[in-house]
Protein backbone atom coordinates (compact mmCIF):
# COMPACT_ATOMS: atom_id res chain seq x y z
CA UNK A 1 0.00 0.00 0.00
CA UNK A 2 1.53 3.47 -1.16
CA UNK A 3 1.80 6.13 1.37
CA UNK A 4 0.02 8.88 0.81
CA UNK A 5 2.55 12.27 0.51
CA UNK A 6 2.27 14.72 3.18
CA UNK A 7 0.57 17.62 1.96
CA UNK A 8 3.34 20.54 3.26
CA UNK A 9 5.81 18.10 1.03
CA UNK A 10 3.56 18.80 -1.78
CA UNK A 11 3.22 22.75 -1.23
CA UNK A 12 7.07 22.72 -1.02
CA UNK A 13 7.48 20.61 -4.72
CA UNK A 14 4.59 22.60 -6.08
CA UNK A 15 6.71 25.92 -5.13
CA UNK A 16 10.04 24.48 -5.63
CA UNK A 17 8.64 23.85 -9.42
CA UNK A 18 6.84 26.84 -10.15
CA UNK A 19 9.97 29.24 -9.08
CA UNK A 20 12.45 26.91 -11.03
CA UNK A 21 10.32 27.89 -14.13
CA UNK A 22 10.01 31.65 -13.33
CA UNK A 23 13.64 31.27 -13.31
CA UNK A 24 14.27 29.56 -16.36
CA UNK A 25 11.74 32.09 -18.22
CA UNK A 26 13.76 35.07 -17.21
CA UNK A 27 17.18 33.87 -17.88
CA UNK A 28 15.64 32.91 -21.31
CA UNK A 29 14.24 36.44 -21.39
CA UNK A 30 17.58 38.34 -20.14
CA UNK A 31 19.79 36.00 -22.85
CA UNK A 32 16.54 37.30 -25.67
CA UNK A 33 16.79 40.71 -24.84
CA UNK A 34 20.83 40.63 -24.34
CA UNK A 35 21.66 38.78 -28.10
CA UNK A 36 21.47 41.92 -30.15
CA UNK A 37 24.07 43.39 -28.32
CA UNK A 38 26.32 40.37 -28.16
CA UNK A 39 25.81 39.61 -31.71
CA UNK A 40 26.61 42.76 -32.83
CA UNK A 41 29.64 42.50 -30.50
CA UNK A 42 30.68 39.77 -31.86
CA UNK A 43 30.25 41.06 -35.57
CA UNK A 44 31.93 44.39 -35.33
CA UNK A 45 34.34 43.72 -32.54
CA UNK A 46 35.59 40.50 -31.45
CA UNK A 47 35.75 39.29 -34.97
CA UNK A 48 36.85 41.91 -36.15
CA UNK A 49 40.00 41.98 -34.16
CA UNK A 50 40.87 38.13 -34.36
CA UNK A 51 40.99 39.19 -37.81
CA UNK A 52 43.53 41.82 -37.34
CA UNK A 53 45.79 40.01 -35.21
CA UNK A 54 45.57 36.70 -37.25
CA UNK A 55 46.04 39.05 -40.85
CA UNK A 56 49.27 41.08 -39.38
CA UNK A 57 51.14 37.72 -39.60
CA UNK A 58 50.16 37.66 -43.27
CA UNK A 59 50.53 38.68 -47.02
CA UNK A 60 46.68 39.43 -47.41
CA UNK A 61 45.41 42.00 -49.75
CA UNK A 62 42.00 43.74 -50.10
CA UNK A 63 41.61 42.77 -53.05
CA UNK A 64 44.00 40.69 -54.80
CA UNK A 65 44.46 37.32 -56.63
CA UNK A 66 46.62 35.94 -54.82
CA UNK A 67 45.95 33.79 -51.78
CA UNK A 68 47.03 35.10 -48.40
CA UNK A 69 50.23 33.46 -47.18
CA UNK A 70 52.21 33.13 -43.72
CA UNK A 71 54.90 35.63 -43.46
CA UNK A 72 55.64 35.71 -39.31
CA UNK A 73 56.94 39.18 -38.39
CA UNK A 74 58.28 40.72 -41.84
CA UNK A 75 55.47 43.45 -41.58
CA UNK A 76 56.40 44.01 -38.32
CA UNK A 77 59.96 44.34 -39.68
CA UNK A 78 59.10 46.95 -42.21
CA UNK A 79 57.16 48.94 -39.99
CA UNK A 80 60.50 49.52 -38.24
CA UNK A 81 61.74 50.66 -41.44
CA UNK A 82 58.95 52.52 -42.47
CA UNK A 83 59.72 56.33 -41.87
CA UNK A 84 56.12 57.55 -41.99
CA UNK A 85 54.99 55.38 -39.50
CA UNK A 86 57.76 56.11 -37.21
CA UNK A 87 56.67 59.90 -37.67
CA UNK A 88 52.93 58.77 -37.46
CA UNK A 89 53.68 57.34 -34.04
CA UNK A 90 56.15 60.51 -33.03
CA UNK A 91 53.08 62.33 -33.69
CA UNK A 92 50.17 60.83 -32.05
CA UNK A 93 52.57 60.57 -29.26
CA UNK A 94 52.98 64.50 -29.54
CA UNK A 95 49.61 64.93 -29.65
CA UNK A 96 48.47 62.56 -26.86
CA UNK A 97 51.16 64.40 -24.85
CA UNK A 98 49.53 67.98 -25.28
CA UNK A 99 46.16 66.91 -25.88
CA UNK A 100 45.48 65.13 -22.16
CA UNK A 101 46.96 67.49 -19.76
CA UNK A 102 45.44 70.62 -21.79
CA UNK A 103 42.15 68.87 -22.20
CA UNK A 104 42.19 67.22 -18.92
CA UNK A 105 42.83 71.03 -17.15
CA UNK A 106 40.53 72.62 -19.21
CA UNK A 107 37.66 70.61 -18.93
CA UNK A 108 38.27 70.80 -14.75
CA UNK A 109 38.24 74.42 -15.14
CA UNK A 110 35.04 75.08 -16.43
CA UNK A 111 33.13 72.08 -14.66
CA UNK A 112 34.68 74.50 -11.70
CA UNK A 113 32.87 77.52 -13.40
CA UNK A 114 29.74 75.83 -13.76
CA UNK A 115 29.71 73.91 -10.70
CA UNK A 116 28.26 76.82 -8.89
CA UNK A 117 25.01 78.24 -7.85
CA UNK A 118 24.41 81.15 -10.36
CA UNK A 119 22.09 82.54 -12.65
CA UNK A 120 22.73 81.16 -16.23
CA UNK A 121 24.62 78.14 -14.70
CA UNK A 122 22.45 75.84 -17.34
CA UNK A 123 23.14 78.26 -20.19
CA UNK A 124 26.37 78.51 -19.81
CA UNK A 125 26.77 74.46 -19.45
CA UNK A 126 24.85 74.22 -22.58
CA UNK A 127 27.13 76.28 -24.44
CA UNK A 128 30.62 74.79 -23.84
CA UNK A 129 28.74 71.24 -24.43
CA UNK A 130 27.83 71.98 -28.27
CA UNK A 131 30.90 71.36 -29.65
CA UNK A 132 30.54 68.08 -28.34
CA UNK A 133 27.29 67.29 -30.02
CA UNK A 134 28.27 68.65 -33.15
CA UNK A 135 29.35 66.18 -35.69
CA UNK A 136 33.44 66.12 -35.46
CA UNK A 137 33.04 65.77 -39.61
CA UNK A 138 31.15 69.17 -39.21
CA UNK A 139 33.42 70.96 -36.86
CA UNK A 140 36.53 70.05 -38.75
CA UNK A 141 35.24 71.51 -42.07
CA UNK A 142 34.46 74.80 -40.21
CA UNK A 143 37.50 74.90 -38.69
CA UNK A 144 39.61 73.97 -41.93
CA UNK A 145 38.02 77.23 -42.97
CA UNK A 146 39.17 79.42 -39.89
CA UNK A 147 42.55 78.19 -40.56
CA UNK A 148 42.77 79.19 -44.40
CA UNK A 149 45.18 82.33 -44.93
CA UNK A 150 42.89 84.29 -45.23
CA UNK A 151 40.14 82.90 -43.07
CA UNK A 152 38.48 84.25 -39.75
CA UNK A 153 41.10 83.61 -37.22
CA UNK A 154 44.01 85.14 -39.67
CA UNK A 155 41.78 88.13 -40.16
CA UNK A 156 41.36 88.11 -36.10
CA UNK A 157 45.34 88.33 -36.02
CA UNK A 158 45.50 91.43 -38.69
CA UNK A 159 42.98 93.53 -36.81
CA UNK A 160 44.16 92.92 -33.24
CA UNK A 161 48.11 93.63 -34.26
CA UNK A 162 46.97 96.51 -36.59
CA UNK A 163 48.69 94.48 -39.63
CA UNK A 164 52.06 94.05 -37.75
CA UNK A 165 51.51 90.11 -37.98
CA UNK A 166 50.83 88.01 -40.90
CA UNK A 167 48.88 84.70 -39.62
CA UNK A 168 50.43 81.57 -41.24
CA UNK A 169 48.61 78.79 -43.28
CA UNK A 170 47.90 77.21 -40.49
CA UNK A 171 47.23 73.67 -42.05
CA UNK A 172 49.64 73.49 -45.05
CA UNK A 173 52.33 74.63 -43.21
CA UNK A 174 54.43 71.63 -41.14
CA UNK A 175 55.49 74.04 -38.59
CA UNK A 176 51.95 74.32 -37.62
CA UNK A 177 49.43 71.71 -39.00
CA UNK A 178 49.72 69.50 -35.86
CA UNK A 179 49.28 72.47 -33.21
CA UNK A 180 46.38 73.58 -35.11
CA UNK A 181 44.32 70.01 -34.83
CA UNK A 182 45.82 70.19 -31.68
CA UNK A 183 43.85 73.57 -30.99
CA UNK A 184 40.84 72.39 -32.03
CA UNK A 185 40.60 69.35 -30.51
CA UNK A 186 41.21 70.66 -27.45
CA UNK A 187 38.22 72.89 -27.74
CA UNK A 188 36.03 70.27 -29.05
CA UNK A 189 36.08 67.71 -26.54
CA UNK A 190 35.99 70.24 -23.35
CA UNK A 191 32.78 69.98 -22.70
CA UNK A 192 32.50 65.83 -22.47
CA UNK A 193 35.01 65.83 -19.91
CA UNK A 194 33.63 68.78 -18.21
CA UNK A 195 30.40 66.93 -17.58
CA UNK A 196 32.29 63.97 -16.64
CA UNK A 197 34.29 66.18 -13.43
CA UNK A 198 31.16 67.93 -12.88
CA UNK A 199 29.51 64.81 -11.52
CA UNK A 200 32.32 63.80 -9.59
CA UNK A 201 32.21 67.41 -8.11
CA UNK A 202 28.90 67.19 -7.08
CA UNK A 203 29.54 63.81 -5.25
CA UNK A 204 31.98 65.46 -2.86
CA UNK A 205 29.70 66.20 0.28
CA UNK A 206 28.92 69.31 0.59
CA UNK A 207 29.48 69.76 4.63
CA UNK A 208 33.19 69.46 3.79
CA UNK A 209 33.46 72.71 1.81
CA UNK A 210 31.30 74.27 4.47
CA UNK A 211 33.85 73.35 7.35
CA UNK A 212 36.66 74.24 5.16
CA UNK A 213 34.69 77.64 4.80
CA UNK A 214 34.14 78.30 8.53
CA UNK A 215 37.79 77.44 9.43
CA UNK A 216 38.76 80.53 7.04
CA UNK A 217 40.51 77.96 4.20
CA UNK A 218 41.86 79.60 1.05
CA UNK A 219 39.99 78.45 -2.19
CA UNK A 220 42.98 76.96 -3.71
CA UNK A 221 43.65 74.91 -0.29
CA UNK A 222 40.34 74.12 -0.12
CA UNK A 223 40.59 72.66 -3.51
CA UNK A 224 44.23 71.02 -2.97
CA UNK A 225 42.98 69.63 0.22
CA UNK A 226 39.18 68.59 -0.15
CA UNK A 227 37.86 69.00 -3.94
CA UNK A 228 40.92 67.19 -5.70
CA UNK A 229 41.15 64.11 -3.25
CA UNK A 230 37.32 63.70 -3.79
CA UNK A 231 37.86 63.74 -7.42
CA UNK A 232 40.32 60.55 -7.38
CA UNK A 233 37.81 58.13 -9.41
CA UNK A 234 36.51 60.93 -11.83
CA UNK A 235 40.14 62.19 -12.67
CA UNK A 236 41.66 58.41 -13.42
CA UNK A 237 38.44 58.03 -15.87
CA UNK A 238 38.87 61.41 -17.06
CA UNK A 239 42.75 60.27 -18.04
CA UNK A 240 41.97 57.16 -19.29
CA UNK A 241 39.25 57.77 -22.16
CA UNK A 242 41.35 61.58 -23.21
CA UNK A 243 44.07 59.18 -24.14
CA UNK A 244 41.93 56.74 -25.77
CA UNK A 245 40.55 59.16 -27.67
CA UNK A 246 44.07 61.42 -28.79
CA UNK A 247 45.71 57.95 -30.09
CA UNK A 248 42.61 57.35 -31.19
CA UNK A 249 43.09 60.47 -33.89
CA UNK A 250 41.70 60.12 -37.34
CA UNK A 251 38.78 62.47 -38.48
CA UNK A 252 40.33 65.85 -37.86
CA UNK A 253 43.15 64.15 -39.64
CA UNK A 254 41.11 62.94 -43.10
CA UNK A 255 38.93 65.56 -43.21
CA UNK A 256 41.39 68.54 -42.37
CA UNK A 257 44.86 67.38 -44.18
CA UNK A 258 45.05 63.95 -45.14
CA UNK A 259 48.09 63.49 -43.37
CA UNK A 260 49.87 66.42 -44.73
CA UNK A 261 51.94 68.42 -45.61
CA UNK A 262 54.76 66.31 -45.57
CA UNK A 263 53.32 63.15 -43.15
CA UNK A 264 53.26 66.15 -40.02
CA UNK A 265 50.20 65.34 -39.28
CA UNK A 266 50.03 61.73 -39.85
CA UNK A 267 48.96 59.06 -37.20
CA UNK A 268 48.90 55.22 -36.20
CA UNK A 269 45.01 55.52 -36.43
CA UNK A 270 45.29 57.28 -40.38
CA UNK A 271 48.06 55.40 -41.48
CA UNK A 272 46.13 52.10 -40.74
CA UNK A 273 42.90 53.11 -42.42
CA UNK A 274 44.97 54.83 -45.90
CA UNK A 275 47.50 51.24 -46.05
CA UNK A 276 44.37 49.48 -45.77
CA UNK A 277 41.80 50.38 -47.82
CA UNK A 278 43.67 53.24 -50.26
CA UNK A 279 46.62 51.27 -50.66
CA UNK A 280 44.91 47.60 -50.28
CA UNK A 281 47.41 46.73 -48.02
CA UNK A 282 45.39 44.60 -45.21
CA UNK A 283 48.12 42.50 -43.75
CA UNK A 284 50.22 46.02 -43.37
CA UNK A 285 47.65 47.86 -42.00
CA UNK A 286 46.61 45.23 -39.30
CA UNK A 287 50.06 44.85 -38.27
CA UNK A 288 49.75 48.78 -37.20
CA UNK A 289 46.80 48.46 -36.08
CA UNK A 290 47.99 44.89 -33.56
CA UNK A 291 50.88 48.36 -32.58
CA UNK A 292 48.51 50.52 -31.94
CA UNK A 293 46.10 48.18 -29.60
CA UNK A 294 49.62 47.52 -27.76
CA UNK A 295 50.62 50.87 -27.23
CA UNK A 296 47.69 52.25 -25.91
CA UNK A 297 47.00 49.06 -23.64
CA UNK A 298 50.58 50.00 -22.44
CA UNK A 299 50.00 53.70 -21.53
CA UNK A 300 46.83 53.16 -20.07
CA UNK A 301 47.76 50.15 -17.64
CA UNK A 302 50.95 52.88 -16.83
CA UNK A 303 48.33 55.67 -16.36
CA UNK A 304 46.25 53.51 -14.21
CA UNK A 305 49.22 52.37 -12.09
CA UNK A 306 50.25 55.82 -11.77
CA UNK A 307 46.39 57.21 -10.61
CA UNK A 308 45.40 54.50 -8.59
CA UNK A 309 44.31 54.48 -5.09
CA UNK A 310 46.76 54.21 -2.38
CA UNK A 311 46.30 52.41 1.14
Amino acid sequence: MTAAVPLRTRSRRTRGGTLSTARRREGLTALGMASPAVLLLLVFFVIPVVLAFGLAFTSARLISPTPARFVGLRNFAMLAEDPVFLRSVLNTFAFAAVVVPVQAGLALGLALLVNGRFRGTNFFRTVYFIPVVTSMVVVSIVWTFLYQKNGLLNRIIDGVTLGLVRGPDWLNDPSTSLAAIIFMSVWQGAGFHMIIWLAGLQTIPAELHEAASIDGVSRWTRFRFVTWPGLRATRTFVLITITISAFSLFTQVNVMTQGGPLDSTSTLVYQAVRSGYQQQQTAYASAISLVFFVLVLIVSLVQRRLTREKD
